[in-house]
């Protein structure tokens, strides 16, 4: 049966997340609003934890569409307090919680070291490193007696890449969740709770109204070559809809036996 957002994924038993509940970060746009229509069509509810505008209301209007319920939450994700009250509300309102996807993220100030302030430091790792790991610690006791699958959004920059100049605190913050997921891989193991990684290349979303590059980074830069194109599989960034089939899989149970574990999905971009 098709849906808005795309088909409705289903398995053999019927939809992949039927009746799950699902906590998505950064939901309004880009990926996490992808991940959302994906979850919402495989039979889920969604969860929205985003700053309040026009296109997370959207996004709640299309779950709702499918027939899903949806919850919005108005959260800085950098926020304790907005976190995991936002939290609490979508355990009250759906009595459970699943599938968490940490999502939310920012590139922040592309400054050399030497330039780059302790505040936009502190900006750009308290919204990527600081909001996963309050998502997570706010989601853990919620999903302990049931189990579930939680997801962080990490990057190729920190991880393969490190030559995108001016980006330090970023690529900290990347690397960050990381390290962050695989111990969290293992100490929820026995609450049969997975905690896996995305890595995505170049993709297409919005997130450039969070990046301020300084004029300062042209000083530290090295000229790189890379053959035309710079993404060898499509010769284009990802959709937001390809990284979300990605993460719809670690939500589901057809990745059951996997955790702790970083997958990359960049077209072969960091090959090169």
């Amino acid at each position: 049966m098709n849906q808005p957002g795309g088909e409705q994924q289903q398995t053999f038993g019927g939809p992949l997340l039927q009746d799950k509940v699902a906590v998505i970060t950064g939901a309004g746009s880009g990926i996490g609003r992808a991940a959302a229509l994906r979850f919402a069509g495989s039979g889920a509810h969604v969860c929205l934890l985003d700053l309040k505008n026009d296109r997370t209301e959207q996004v709640e209007e299309e779950i709702r569409g499918m027939g899903r319920e949806a919850l919005f939450c108005d959260v800085d994700v950098a926020n304790p307090q907005r976190v995991e009250q936002a939290i609490r509300s979508a355990a009250e309102r759906f009595g459970r919680i699943d599938i968490v996807f940490a999502n939310a993220g920012i590139n922040g100030t592309l400054a050399p070291i030497e330039d780059l302030t302790p505040e936009d430091w502190d900006k750009t790792l308290t919204t990527n490193l600081k909001g996963t790991f309050l998502t997570v610690k706010y989601a853990i006791p919620h999903m302990k007696q049931a189990g579930g699958s939680i997801i962080v959004t990490s990057s190729v920059n920190g991880s393969r890449v490190f030559s995108n100049f001016g980006m330090t605190a970023y690529s900290a913050s990347k690397a960050g969740q990381i390290a962050f997921a695989k111990m969290a891989a293992l100490e929820l193991a026995r609450y049969k709770i997975r905690v896996n990684v995305i890595c995505p290349g170049a993709v297409e979303t919005n997130i450039g109204e969070n990046t301020h590059p300084t004029q300062a980074v042209e000083r530290i830069r090295i000229p790189v070559e890379y053959p035309e194109g710079g993404q060898p599989l499509e010769h284009r960034p990802a959709k937001p809809e390809q990284v979300a089939d990605l993460v719809l899989f670690l939500a589901s149970e057809q990745s059951s036996h996997i955790s702790g574990t970083e997958v990359f999905i960049d077209g072969a971009e960091t090959l090169l």
